[in-house]
């Protein structure tokens, strides 16, 4: 038996599960939120145990060190060197990695260079990955990339209407993201259906505050939502999604607290999306609480149904039908209001929900028995996926 631990660095999160191998088992796991701002909070479940403190974390690194003193403080590990194995979650591989791998001082420069395709995660992961490499130097240490699940689409998918020389020079084309989950529920859906991964059409909507739906079929990416960064495809928490890119020049010309292009892509990433719109917050929770009464709140959740609903069509249109619809990650797996709009109006084509299955907690097949394309609530795994490369790899 050994302990994997896999890590999942956010912008300004730090999501970890250790687990027990070749077991799969769950040991303990946690989340460190809002590094780098005041009253940081790290929490631990571990048994019965549930241990949560707060404290300024001001920066990955600290956090990691955070982790670490825990996994002691908490008798989690009796050493450090215990862990022998360690799974991280990369948000970006560009056209470099397109499949996991083994972490090397080359590995890791590359990660880094490929920040601009994935700003917001890249760096933050890079810096975790070097500070483990410094306190357990001789765990196996493996690069896990959201991209490359998405690796199988084909050009037409994933180039982007251009001078060649723009892909040819600077890569320029759709990576998309969350792959280790699309692959994840894609394969349990399969299960689900009782068929061979390779003989299935599935539709993936990973729905958290961070979204993207993929085309999957015989078990491989044809085209996903998310585009040459994270802030492509659908409407989420604080990101835009698709938009018209003369909008850019145009707000840039006009807004003064805009000096640049880089400010207006963090305003696209970080200000729009549901928070955006609504005015209120990112939280889908909260635009359901509120949108019976406040009419941005309203139109946030209305905008956000509406371009998931068209993923989904053109994704049906792309593969010729489907067996499966699945819905996971925060939102997907939790939200019974979205899901249930999302659903209406789409019996025409096969897909009918039952009512009394959408309930919240629900998981499995929420569809009615004549609908041609199964409704799934399948909770994802990343953690899980990340742990068996590891473990593949050792």
């Amino acid at each position: 038996m050994t302990k994997t631990l896999a890590v999942n660095a956010g912008s300004s999160s730090l999501k970890w599960q250790m687990y027990e191998m070749p077991e799969e088992k769950v040991i303990a796991k946690g989340l460190i939120e809002r590094i780098g701002l005041n009253d940081s909070i790290s929490t631990v479940t571990f048994g019965e145990i549930k241990d949560r403190i707060v404290l300024d974390i001001h920066d990955h690194k600290e956090a990691v060190n955070i982790l670490l003193s825990d996994l002691k403080r908490l008798n989690i590990v009796s050493e450090i060197s215990d862990i022998t194995g360690i799974g991280h979650r990369i948000v970006a591989g560009g056209e470099d990695f397109k499949e996991s791998t083994l972490v090397t001082p080359k590995v890791l420069d590359k990660i880094e260079k490929l920040s601009p395709y994935a700003p917001l995660h890249n760096p933050a992961e890079a810096v975790v990955m070097r500070v483990f490499e410094q306190v357990l130097p001789t765990a196996t240490a493996v690069a896990v990339f959201d991209t490359a699940f998405h690796s199988t689409m084909p050009a037409k998918a994933y180039r982007y209407p251009m001078p060649n020389k723009y892909y040819e020079n600077y890569a320029v084309r759709k990576y998309g993201a969350h792959g280790t989950s699309h692959m994840f529920v894609s394969r349990e859906a399969a299960k689900l259906l009782g068929k061979p991964i390779e003989e299935t059409k599935i539709i993936t909507a990973h729905i958290g505050n961070g979204g993207s739906i993929t085309a999957v079929e015989g078990g491989k990416s044809v085209d996903t939502s998310m585009g040459f960064t994270p802030l492509g495809g659908i409407m989420m928490g604080t990101r835009s999604g698709e938009l018209d890119p003369s909008i850019l020049p145009f707000i840039i010309d006009r807004d003064p607290e805009l000096k640049d292009a880089q400010d207006a892509i963090d305003m696209l990433n970080k200000q729009s999306g549901l928070l955006g719109i609504s005015g209120i917050s990112s939280d889908m929770r909260d635009i359901i609480d509120t949108k019976d009464t406040d009419i941005n709140a309203k139109l946030a959740f209305d905008m956000y149904v509406d371009r998931v609903k068209k993923y989904i069509g053109q994704y049906l249109a792309i593969m010729n039908g489907a067996d499966a619809l699945v819905f996971t990650a925060g939102v997907g797996e939790n939200s019974v209001p979205f899901r249930e709009s999302v659903l209406d109006g789409l019996d025409w084509l096969g897909i009918k929900v039952d009512p009394s299955k959408n309930f919240f907690g629900a998981e499995g097949d929420i569809s009615l028995p004549d609908s041609r394309v199964k409704i799934f609530v399948i909770p994802t795994d990343e953690e899980l996926m990340i742990t068996r490369d590891v473990e593949r790899l050792k």
